[in-house]
């Protein structure tokens, strides 16, 4: 689970770290309590949605202007001009779509005078096992530019069961932090991997972390994204959650306990099991076709959850064909049957569909499926499977 830049900034200041003061925009009618809460003489003006790259994003609407996502103000003024015109509007940026998102919250913050920006972020190395800290002094690009063209610029930092003051030195010697910014690190990093450890984040980056004139530290943005297996543990962190950043779809699913992602392409699919769910949407890749979402049902769907999940996949209308590819294992193949049948006659179904099983009562399965009178097309193996949806799919 994904939440806004401010309400990452809470949760980092409630631990410790160093933020900027600010105050979250719902409306129109708040910007005025910024405007006085907040003492200038520069305000920055934040749009607040679940993607990066808002400072060199642009808006779709003409009255909102060329400028980005991220606006500095100079007068109360301009902090009302840059509110009007950029809430309810829809903000463009490399990290979403080219329909955008809308923007329906903003966070007008205290101005920094910035001597440095340096990246830093956390994440779960699978290579070790453990949380890992990934800092680099070219802070405010795309970290992904600067991991291609001066990768020895970026440190991977491994830490155990804490940061230790040798871990925390590290990570200052790879942001070159020396004076004050080098004391406020040693103090920082601790913080942020209780923060990151104690709320299971699966993500927290901070990008840019900056050196202020004065030589202190200020996390100037905060990412973070949450174990969604761990929510149950923080119901303060749930409360925080945005649906209208999420796909409604994705919504729907999780309500049925389904791990749904929308995608770009034309081929649903419906697995189980994160790993086949992959390589089945490899392999549609593989024969010229791109998949429409990633749809794990699970090892123990019942077929409500089955026909649920297909009901999900339906709504989304450039979906030109399924494929439901089961390995029955705890799953019986003939329980995905009839709720294949179910979701065909409740959806009335228009797109080729084609499906795979294999496992546990196979032979049922495929018998119900036989039996049906429907127009579903079976295949032997996921190969069978991949390139008879796609040749559906482009026949059609």
């Amino acid at each position: 689970m994904n939440i806004h830049e401010y309400q990452a900034k809470a949760v980092l200041k409630s631990f410790g770290a160093p933020v900027a003061e600010g105050v979250p925009i719902l409306t129109l009618d708040d910007v005025q309590t910024a405007i006085d809460t907040l003492p200038g003489p520069l305000w920055v003006v934040k749009s607040q949605i679940h993607a990066g790259g808002r400072g060199k994003g642009k808006f779709l609407e003409a009255e909102a202007g060329e400028k980005g996502g991220v606006r500095l103000a100079f007068s109360k003024e301009e902090v009302m001009s840059h509110a009007k015109a950029m809430l309810g509007n829809t903000l463009v940026t490399a990290q979403t779509t080219d329909a955008g998102k809308q923007v329906n919250r903003l966070y007008v913050e205290d101005g920094a005078d910035i001597d440095r920006e340096l990246y830093l972020s956390m994440l779960v190395d699978r290579a070790t096992g453990q949380v890992a800290f990934v800092a680099s002094t070219e802070g405010g690009m795309d970290i992904e530019e600067v991991a291609h063209d001066t990768p020895e610029k970026i440190l991977t930092l491994p830490v155990g069961d804490g940061v230790s003051d040798a871990d925390a030195a590290k990570i200052c010697d790879a942001l070159e932090l020396t004076g004050k910014a080098r004391e406020d690190g040693m103090k920082l990093f601790p913080i942020l991997y209780k923060a990151f450890t104690e709320k299971d984040m699966a993500m927290l980056e901070i990008n840019p972390l900056i050196v202020m004139d004065s030589g202190d530290l200020r996390v100037l943005d905060a990412k973070v994204s949450f174990d969604g297996n761990a929510l149950f543990r923080h119901p303060d962190i749930m409360e925080l959650r945005d649906t209208t950043e999420e796909d409604e779809k994705e919504i729907e699913a999780s309500e049925w306990d389904l791990a749904y992602i929308a995608l770009d392409g034309t081929i649903g699919c419906m697995v189980n099991g994160a790993g086949l769910a992959m390589a089945t949407m490899d392999i549609i890749k593989l024969y010229g076709e791109e998949p429409a979402n990633f749809c794990d049902v699970g090892g123990g769907a019942n077929a409500e959850k089955v026909a649920a999940a297909f009901k999900i996949i339906m709504k989304d209308p450039a979906v030109k064909g399924i494929l439901v590819n089961i390995f029955g294992g705890i799953m019986k193949c003939d329980v995905i049957a009839e709720g294949v049948i179910q979701a065909v006659k409740e959806t009335n179904l228009a797109v080729p569909l084609v499906v795979r099983l294999e496992g546990t009562n196979v032979d049922q399965g495929k018998a119900i499926l036989a039996k049906s009178g429907m127009n579903i097309i079976p295949a032997d193996d996921l190969d069978d499977a991949a390139q008879k949806i796609v040749a559906a799919v482009k026949g059609a």
